[in-house]
């Protein structure tokens, strides 16, 4: 979840106390998860996870579909500032998970449109519950990956993986049993 401060007033003069006071702010709690995406989807009526750019417009719905708190002043997303877009888009990209993939080549396969729906189904398939649809939306799509890694049955060994693997084992039983072969 990301916190931020919106500023609604700049600091202003108070004149019957005669003194300067802060700028008002309000506070935003945003989860970028597959249950606001499920809500900017069901407005949009397009995927949110395309490459396509998205208007300003439609960012700052995806905000309002963010917002934990749905009794916000509509008002308050006008006066976003450039820092809090900066946090919001530093928070949607981040990997939230400590996991990582060495095997780059899978990256750039598959051209299905990605929607909502799609990533209930695979929660579904994949026994996932779904309470994680609230979970940060690369942390579920790196939890989808894990498991369809850990489901896929192991890869066959190549003939020359096998000989070299018995080679290596046989080599480390000569030397633990001292022996020549």
């Amino acid at each position: 979840m990301l916190r931020i401060e919106v500023p609604i007033a700049s600091e202003g003069w108070d004149e019957a106390k005669q003194e300067f006071v802060d700028a008002e702010t309000v506070a935003l709690e945003l989860e970028h998860s597959l249950v606001s995406i499920s809500k900017w989807e069901s407005k949009w009526c397009k995927s949110f996870l395309s490459k396509q750019e998205k208007t300003p417009e439609e960012t700052i719905d995806y905000i309002k579909c963010m917002a934990i708190d749905e009794d916000v002043d509509p008002s308050v997303y006008d006066h976003l500032t450039n820092e809090n877009m900066k946090q919001i888009s530093s928070y949607i990209e981040a990997p939230m998970t400590a996991t990582y993939f060495s095997d780059q080549k899978s990256k750039g396969g598959s051209r299905e449109v990605i929607t909502s729906e799609l990533i209930y189904y695979w929660m579904i398939a994949l026994q996932i519950p779904f309470e994680c649809q609230h979970w940060h939306l690369n942390r579920l799509l790196t939890l989808v990956r894990v498991c369809n890694i850990k489901n896929q049955p192991p890869k066959k060994m190549s003939k020359r993986d096998i000989m070299s693997r018995n080679a290596s084992l046989n080599a480390a039983r000569r030397q633990q049993l001292n022996s020549r072969g």
